[in-house]
């Protein structure tokens, strides 16, 4: 199937093919994404510590 997923913490979303999923997505979860197949779900703590590193870099290269 296909899922609309957002993408980070931003207001974009994209379709996302599900079917490379080694087992079934739920609402709620975090999934990585390439060429409009998620390939990988992705524990919650983990995607949150991810996207909390990338803000951080983001931040300091918009500073720098």
């Amino acid at each position: 199937g296909m899922a609309k997923v957002r993408v980070g913490n931003s207001n974009t979303y994209l379709t996302a093919s599900l079917m490379l999923l080694p087992k079934e997505a739920s609402v709620g979860d975090y999934v990585i994404v390439h060429a409009g197949f998620a390939l990988q779900i992705v524990p919650n703590d983990e995607a949150k510590q991810t996207l909390e590193a990338l803000k951080e870099f983001t931040d300091a290269a918009i500073t720098a």
